[in-house]
């Protein structure tokens, strides 16, 4: 088993959630990562089954996978499988303490 990092983008919510000073938060300017173990590197169009600490596992389809020597690990970046993220899936991420919240910048 091989650790990764995944950073994961997500769609925009149809009820916009609020960041701590009550403004919108643009899911096009953030990522959700954590690091989970893979039997191999995945490839571009591969799909994932992201797991969460609520047990749901959210669908993602594998964008690129680039070695980054300051981790020295693989950062995966994944794309959400469904045009729309269903609340359910949006609750489990948050609520997961391993994934974290980081903006693109």
């Amino acid at each position: 088993m091989k650790p990764v990092e995944i950073s994961l983008r997500i769609p925009n919510t149809k009820v916009r959630a609020l960041d701590e000073n009550g403004y919108p938060i643009d899911h096009a300017s953030v990522r959700f990562r954590r690091v989970i173990e893979v039997e191999a590197i995945p490839k571009a169009g591969d799909p994932l089954q992201l797991p969460t600490g609520s047990g749901r596992t959210l669908p993602a389809s594998v964008v690129r996978a680039d070695w980054h020597d300051d981790r020295e690990m693989f950062v995966v970046a994944c794309q959400y499988a469904n045009r729309s993220l269903v609340p359910e899936d949006y609750a489990a991420l948050l609520a997961d303490p391993e994934w974290r919240m980081t903006p693109l910048i």
